[in-house]
């Protein structure tokens, strides 16, 4: 995180991505940004040397990247604006937590109730009592059977 974004920050901050993904950089084939400045030729560079191909959205079309102002909208309604922030620090430790729930437990309508990371082999006893877990200090809840 940075108060002040350069274009080498961006470009620096597309190599620690692909660094931190690894092997499932091949999994990547398209990138969608914006049109912001800071993003210069050697950003899509980074993009271009793993074989994804960059798309920019069209100008003044905030719907064009629906996914990316989804997630950022669930984010600010269900996490920051109940949270008051105290630092870099606490910034990454709530983001790290939502991100967790957000990947690993919260219900997502285009994925038939199921979070990105839901297990369609994992069985599930439904004579088991059912759990709460307080994620964010108790701002969400989340409730699963019992193991």
């Amino acid at each position: 995180m940075t108060a002040n974004p350069t274009e080498q920050w961006t470009t620096q901050q597309a190599r620690n991505l692909l660094f931190d993904v690894g092997e499932r950089t091949a999994q990547f084939t398209l990138l969608i940004r914006d049109r912001d400045t800071k993003f210069i030729a050697a950003f899509d560079a980074v993009f271009a040397s793993i074989g994804a191909r960059t798309i920019k959205t069209p100008v003044r079309s905030p719907r064009a990247n629906c996914y990316e102002e989804q997630l950022i909208g669930s984010l600010r309604r269900e996490c920051l604006d109940l949270t008051l922030v105290f630092g870099v620090g606490y910034l990454r430790s709530v983001l790290a937590s939502y991100q967790a729930h957000f990947n690993d437990h919260r219900p997502h309508q285009g994925r038939k109730q199921h979070p990105p990371n839901h297990d369609p082999g994992r069985v599930i006893d439904l004579t088991t009592p059912i759990l709460r877990r307080e994620v964010l200090g108790g701002l969400i809840g989340e409730y699963q059977r019992a193991a």
